[in-house]
């Protein structure tokens, strides 16, 4: 009988319209950290962007499309972290075929660039001055994506799926205190450009809480790839304009800010491609933990530490024997990314390696349960491990930006997407394209400007074409080839540990989802110090953490984490933050207790 009825509730909402593209702005949907029920289920960082992927899902689209929708939605409401102009790493479940396949839309570096892209008069130039210019956009990704994810596996045009965006952007929708905060920290940046200060600073000052933002601009550009397909991005008019911005920025005439330009050319565009690729894959106390492969370090590095963590029976540990070998852990995993992990197109990235248990139970008996290692350490050699070894001095890990998105959605027949998407600094360059409403990334700043450690290989130097190494962990986890859960999270580098510790909390503490995401964050990174929100400093754990060595310092927030669980009962959880970048917006398409 509870079938029956479930499959006439659904028939119902299947045939049920999207909400109205006149929907009043002011009547903003709220924002819910966890939402149960049958039909699907999304999981976003914002209510319209979430509301939007559940409308899809009720008019009959699939995971992929509604992650489109979201996507493209979150590059009107979130357009600070993601957008068209950035990237990023899409992974799917396939329910029919129980097979999970991965897209590369990273960044690529112009086909002029070379390892000295950031090096002037010898010496690397300021990150500061890297960050806001053109100097630091990579050809961006994110089209590229959509059109392959919906080509591959889904069930919608790109046209359909963007149309609900591109509406969202021409009614516009309410500024909420992280939009105006974000607007606020980047105002002396965004004054620079005139294209980004006509957008959001208009009369001079950010828009104002409670106030509705448009952006017809945006929606036009949307309007172009849905008539014309992502060829107008790579191949046509936004384009061309998006070239012209990196090459000759739009700087406000009296500005004192230095704005190099970059070489971007329209051919860089044009030969761009979002391949496919092998998914990581990690076997971890009876799940499969399944991952982005490199470019991203995220699949290897997660999986690594999780592998390192299997040595110890995490369920039976003392909270601070947990978290001890938690951060010991991600240290490791961190001293051998940063050695090993670059574009596997530029470097031979030894991936089965650094995931096989061999190696981890090398680096695993370093870990002692009595003392804390003193960061930086050094790396193994995952292609020849011995024994609590190194190989070369240590390498430490560069600095990345934290302003990135993620997104999670599974739908009625099982399929799940989780993806991670970018323009890497908070406001990415700086640079709005004139007359096309979106930010251009700075992602060739997660290049190295010079190698890490003098006389060490650095696998992350710039290279024409060269998609820079990241950290973006979108994960999907398994069990007896079905997904279980699914997650990512933004965060620069602590995106990695992020993951490992709801993961860990989740699969091994038993801590429920939502309060796993919730639960106060530490983020170490093989560094002399491990960053910690204030919440984990004040919990019970941290002295006792002292005294076995760690050291700490304070930082805000680490990640905001979105997640879907399937229940043993055949429904969805979506999950995500209840505070952190003012908490989250899960939905269900059927709710349920």
């Amino acid at each position: 009988m509870l079938r029956s009825t479930v499959a006439s509730v659904l028939a119902s909402l299947l045939v049920a319209p999207l909400l109205p593209a006149t929907a009043s702005a002011a009547a903003a949907p709220p924002r819910v950290p966890e939402a149960v029920g049958f039909g699907g289920v999304v999981s976003s960082i914002d209510p319209d962007a979430s509301q939007i992927g559940v409308d899809v899902l009720r008019r009959g689209g699939n995971a992929v499309d509604a992650a489109v929708a979201v996507a493209a939605a979150l590059g009107v409401t979130d357009p600070f972290s993601a957008g068209i102009g950035g990237g990023g790493f899409f992974v799917h479940y396939d329910a029919r075929t129980h097979r999970v396949s991965t897209v590369d839309g990273r960044e690529t570096a112009p086909a002029s660039a070379g390892a000295d892209l950031f090096v002037e008069d010898g010496a690397a130039i300021p990150f500061a001055e890297a960050v806001t210019s053109g100097l630091s956009v990579g050809v961006p990704g994110t089209p590229r994506t959509w059109q392959q994810a919906l080509r591959h596996w889904g069930t919608w045009s790109l046209d359909r799926a963007v149309r609900p965006a591109e509406e969202l952007a021409r009614r516009g929708f309410t500024v909420d205190p992280t939009f105006h905060r974000q607007v606020t920290d980047n105002a002396a940046r965004f004054a620079d450009f005139t294209s980004t200060s006509a957008l959001y600073l208009p009369g001079g000052a950010p828009p104002a809480v409670g106030s509705t933002f448009r952006n017809p601009d945006l929606a036009d550009t949307y309007r172009e790839l849905r008539r014309h397909g992502v060829s107008a991005f790579y191949r046509g008019a936004v384009g061309r304009d998006l070239v012209a911005a990196v090459r000759q920025p739009p700087v406000v005439a009296g500005a004192t800010r230095e704005v190099r330009s970059g070489d971007l050319t329209e051919a860089d565009l044009a030969g761009y491609e979002a391949p496919l690729r092998e998914p990581t894959r990690t076997r971890y106390r009876g799940y499969d933990v399944v991952g982005m492969a490199p470019p991203s370090s995220g699949g290897t590095t997660a999986g690594e530490a999780l592998n390192i963590l299997e040595t110890a029976d995490l369920p039976a540990e003392t909270p601070v024997q947990y978290l001890h070998r938690f951060l010991e852990s991600t240290r490791l995993s961190f001293a051998d990314r940063n050695r090993w992990v670059g574009d596997p197109a530029f470097v031979d990235v030894p991936t089965r390696e650094l995931l096989s248990q061999r190696f981890a139970d090398s680096r695993a008996c370093l870990i002692a349960p009595t003392a804390a290692m003193t960061g930086p350490v050094a790396p193994g050699d995952p292609r020849n491990p011995a024994p609590c070894a190194a190989s070369g001095p240590p390498v430490a890990t560069p600095y990345e930006g934290t302003d990135t998105t993620h997104l999670t959605v599974a739908d009625r027949w099982g399929n799940v997407v989780a993806y991670t998407l970018t323009i890497e600094q908070e406001g990415g360059s700086g640079i709005v394209v004139p007359g096309r409403g979106f930010l251009l990334n700075n992602e060739l700043t997660d290049f190295s400007f010079t190698p890490v450690t003098p006389g060490v290989p650095d696998p992350n130097l710039p290279g024409p074409g060269k998609r820079p190494r990241s950290s973006m962990t979108p994960t999907i986890v398994l069990q007896h080839g079905k997904p279980v859960l699914a997650l990512g999270s933004p965060g620069g580098a602590s995106i990695i540990t992020t993951v490992v510790q709801v993961l860990t909390q989740r699969l091994d503490r038993g801590l429920p989802l939502v309060e796993a995401i919730a639960a106060p964050r530490a983020s170490q990174r093989n560094a002399a110090t491990t960053q910690a929100e204030a919440a984990f400093l004040a919990g019970p754990e941290a002295e006792p953490l002292r005294a076995l060595g760690h050291r700490f310092t304070s930082t805000a927030e680490i990640g905001a984490v979105t997640a879907v669980e399937r229940l043993p009962d055949g429904r969805w959880r979506a999950a995500a933050e209840t505070s952190r970048r003012g908490g989250g917006a899960a939905r269900a398409v059927w709710p349920t207790p």
